[in-house]
C-alpha cells in the first residue's frame, strides 16, 4: 500500500478517535445539564419553593445565563491552553459541581450550584469546535458538527427516560437512607464526566494526529495572537450567526427543560411518560443532526455553493420546525401530536448544524473565541426561554402558550439565516498556515 495513502488512513482514525470522544462528552453533558427537568417538581417540594413554575424558570435560567456569560472566557482560554487540555479541565470541573448540587438546602444553594455547573460547562463546545477545526477539512466539517450535534441531542433525547428509570429504581435505597432520591441522582451523574476525563487524556493527544491533519482555517497557532475584539464587536456577519443562535438555543431548550411538564400538564401523561416521549422527541433531533450534516457536506460537494448547502438547509429546516410545532397544537391524539413535534425537532436540527460549521470556517485561527462568542448569544437565548415561559404560565396559568414561544422564536432564527451569508474568516486568516 502506498505511504501517501497509509498516512492518509491513519489521519482519517485519528480524526474519527478524536470525534468519537468528543460525542461522547456531549452526550454527558447534556444527560448532566438536563438532570433537573424530569424531577422539577419533586426538588420544588423537597427545597418548598413557592412556585413551580416561577422557582424553577429561575433555576434553570440561571444555568444558561452563567453557560453564556462564561462562553467568551472559557473560548479564550481554550485557544491559549489547548482544546485538550482545557476541555479535561472543563469536564472534571462540571461533574464535581453536579455532585455537589446534590447537597443543596434550599433555593439560594440550588441557584448557586447549578449556575456554577453551567459555568464549567461553558468551555466543551468551545474546545470540541477548535478540535474538529483543526482536524476536519472544510467538505468534512459539517458532518463532523452533525455528528457532534447529534451526541449532544442523544444526551438529551436519552436523558429524561433514562432519568425518569433512575430516579424510579432509587426510591428503595431513598427511602431506605432518608434521602431525596434526586440527590442520588445527581451523585450518579457526576460519575460518568470524570471517567471520560481519564480516558480523554489517556488516549487523544491532538500533537500525535500527521501534519496532513491540521487544516488551514486552524493551523496557525492562535496563542501568542491578540484577538482584534474592535472587529469581532463590529461584524455584522457574526451578528447574524449570533442572532441565529440566540433563537435556535432558546428554542430547542424547550426539550431539556419545560417539555416533560408540559407534556404532565396539558397532556396528562405520567411523570415517566412524559420521559420517553421527550426521549422520542430527542431521538427525532439527534436524527436531524446527523441526517444533516452529511446532506449539508454532499450538496456542498455536489455544487459546490455555501450559501445553499449552508445557509439554505438553516432556512428551510428552521421554517419547516415552526410550522410543524403550530400544527402539533391542534391534534388531540397524544401520539400525533408527539410524531409532529418529533418531525419539527428533526428539521431544527437538520438545518441547525450549519451553525456550528459556518462559525468554525468563520472563525479561522481563533475559532474557539468565535465559536464562543456566537454560542455565547445561544446560551442567554437558552437562559430567556425558561424563564419567559415560566413566567407566562405563572400569569396565565396556560401551558400551552409555551408550545406557541417555541414556533415563534423558531420563525425568528430563520428568518436570521436568510440574511446570513459569511464570506472568508472573521479575522481574514484562511490563507494562513498553507
Amino acid at each position: 500500500m502506498p505511504k501517501a495513502l497509509t498516512d492518509e488512513m491513519v489521519v482519517h482514525q485519528g480524526r474519527y478517535q478524536v470525534l468519537a470522544l468528543l460525542c461522547i462528552s456531549a452526550a454527558i453533558a447534556y444527560v448532566q445539564r438536563a438532570a433537573l427537568s424530569v424531577p422539577a417538581s419533586e426538588i420544588a417540594g423537597d427545597l418548598e419553593f413557592a412556585d413551580l413554575a416561577r422557582d424553577m424558570g429561575w433555576i434553570q435560567s440561571a444555568w444558561y445565563f452563567s453557560y453564556g456569560l462564561m462562553q467568551i472566557p472559557s473560548g479564550w482560554l481554550a485557544d491559549r491552553l489547548g482544546s485538550r487540555r482545557a476541555l479535561a479541565i472543563f469536564s472534571v470541573v462540571w461533574s464535581l459541581a453536579t455532585l455537589l448540587t446534590a447537597f443543596v438546602t434550599d433555593f439560594v444553594s440550588l441557584l448557586v450550584m447549578w449556575s456554577l455547573m453551567g459555568a464549567a460547562q461553558a468551555g466543551a463546545f468551545p474546545c470540541a469546535a477548535k478540535a474538529l477545526g483543526r482536524i476536519f477539512p472544510e467538505t468534512e466539517r459539517a458532518r463532523a458538527t452533525g455528528l457532534l450535534a447529534s451526541g449532544m441531542t442523544l444526551g438529551g433525547a436519552i436523558a429524561p427516560v433514562m432519568t425518569a428509570m433512575i430516579l424510579q429504581s432509587l426510591t428503595a435505597w431513598a427511602d431506605a437512607w432518608g434521602i431525596d432520591r434526586w440527590r442520588l441522582l445527581l451523585g450518579a451523574y457526576a460519575v460518568p464526566g470524570v471517567l471520560w476525563t481519564a480516558v480523554f487524556l489517556g488516549l487523544v493527544s491532538l500533537r500525535k494526529l500527521p501534519a496532513g491533519a491540521n487544516t488551514s482555517a486552524s493551523n496557525t497557532s492562535a496563542a501568542n495572537v491578540p484577538v482584534d475584539w474592535s472587529r469581532l464587536l463590529r461584524s455584522w456577519p457574526l451578528g447574524l450567526l449570533c442572532a441565529q443562535q440566540f433563537f435556535r438555543a432558546a428554542g430547542m431548550v424547550f426539550f431539556m427543560t419545560w417539555f416533560p411538564t408540559f407534556l404532565q400538564k396539558t397532556r396528562d401523561v405520567t411523570l415517566l411518560g412524559s420521559g420517553v416521549l421527550t426521549t422520542v422527541a430527542g431521538i427525532g433531533g439527534m436524527v436531524g443532526s446527523l441526517t444533516g450534516g452529511f446532506f449539508s457536506d454532499w450538496l456542498l460537494l455536489r455544487t459546490g455553493n455555501k450559501r445553499l448547502s449552508r445557509q439554505g438547509i438553516a432556512v428551510v429546516g428552521m421554517g419547516l420546525c415552526s410550522l410543524l410545532i403550530v400544527a402539533s397544537y391542534f391534534v388531540s391524539d397524544v401520539q400525533q401530536s408527539i410524531a409532529l413535534i418529533t418531525l419539527g425537532a428533526f428539521c431544527a436540527t437538520f438545518g441547525g448544524v450549519s451553525g456550528y460549521t459556518v462559525a468554525i470556517s468563520f472563525g479561522g485561527r481563533q475559532v474557539a473565541t468565535v465559536f464562543s462568542t456566537m454560542n455565547m448569544f445561544g446560551n442567554l437565548g437558552a437562559a430567556l426561554f425558561p424563564l419567559t415561559a415560566g413566567w407566562l404560565v405563572a400569569q396565565t396559568g396556560n401551558w400551552n402558550l409555551i408550545l406557541f414561544l417555541f414556533a415563534c422564536v423558531m420563525a425568528i432564527d430563520a428568518l436570521c439565516w436568510a440574511f446570513l451569508n459569511p464570506q472568508g474568516t472573521l479575522f481574514g486568516d484562511e490563507h494562513e498556515g498553507r
